[in-house]
């Protein structure tokens, strides 16, 4: 008989530990993702202060455009991409307040809808995925919105218009 009381206190400290150890781990790994936690919005490479990298492509219309000659409103749409449809609306808003030089659009895929809609109010590239303009912004997620200013460094990112302080049209 002293043998099964033994047993059992041995078995009840074993279960307290094993109750402590995973509300240790429980905890753990709460604080863990909550450090990990994406910030809310696609993935974008470079953040405001940094400059766009060197590229040289061509618009559908035929106008040569690099990092040298662009400033304004920047973003990148995929064909296929839900998301990218929803924005693009607000998008083509507010490339006609800030003026066609002023916004370049880069589609990935073929998407003639977006660039019928996209063409009258933005310089328009269409490239690969993994094309020159999008290497030079290091992006790999659409929708993307880069805000540049004259100095050809970013000023503002997100995958949303109202991520990017840009002025409402009049």
């Amino acid at each position: 008989m002293p043998f099964l009381a033994a047993a059992v206190v041995i078995i009840g400290l074993l279960s307290v530990v094993n109750l402590l150890l995973t509300v240790a781990l429980i905890r753990r790994t709460r604080q863990t993702s909550e450090s990990a936690a994406p910030a809310s919005g696609p993935p974008i490479a470079l953040r405001p202060g940094s400059p766009v990298g060197a590229f040289a492509a061509v618009t559908l219309g035929g106008e040569a455009v690099s990092h040298d000659a662009i400033s304004g409103l920047v973003g990148f749409f995929s064909a296929g991409c839900a998301p990218c449809h929803t924005l693009l609306p607000r998008f083509v808003e507010r490339a006609r307040a800030l003026g066609r030089d002023n916004v370049l659009a880069v589609i990935a895929g073929d998407d003639p809808e977006a660039v019928h809609a996209l063409q009258p109010v933005a310089r328009v590239i269409v490239e690969d995925y993994d094309g020159p303009v999008a290497g030079a912004f290091q992006n790999t997620w659409t929708p993307a919105l880069y805000l540049l200013g004259p100095d050809r460094r970013v000023v503002a990112a997100g995958g949303r218009v109202e991520d990017l302080p840009i002025a409402s049209s009049a």
